[in-house]
């Protein structure tokens, strides 16, 4: 569920007590869709055909995995991600929380 325009978003508040991997839609805009995402642990290898994917860390460190190299994001980092290049995400620790801002219709194939 995606919050009502012209609404605040307190992104701590969301994230708080979240225990374990949530991916949450907050918004949208125009036809892209963002979330909050509460990474507690790797999510599959995948790329998307259709969407590019970029991610917004807030807290903690995530670390994006590429067919060649892993990429550690730190809170107060962005990334982008093209379409059809295979990745994976990850916590690095404990838990990370990003904003993933993608095509509202994204395409996933798993890998």
């Amino acid at each position: 569920m995606t919050t009502p325009p012209l609404t605040v978003i307190n992104l701590q508040q969301e994230a708080q007590g979240v225990e374990s991997y949530r991916n949450s839609p907050l918004a949208l805009v125009n036809d892209h869709v963002v979330r909050l995402s509460v990474m507690t642990e790797p999510f599959y290898w995948h790329y998307h055909p259709n969407s590019d994917e970029v991610f917004l860390v807030v807290e903690g460190t995530l670390c994006i995995d590429l067919d060649e190299e892993t990429v550690e994001v730190a809170a107060g980092q962005l990334f982008a991600i093209p379409a059809n290049t295979r990745h994976r995400t990850r916590p690095l620790g404990g838990r990370s929380v990003n904003l993933t801002f993608e095509l509202a219709g994204i395409e996933t194939i798993k890998c």
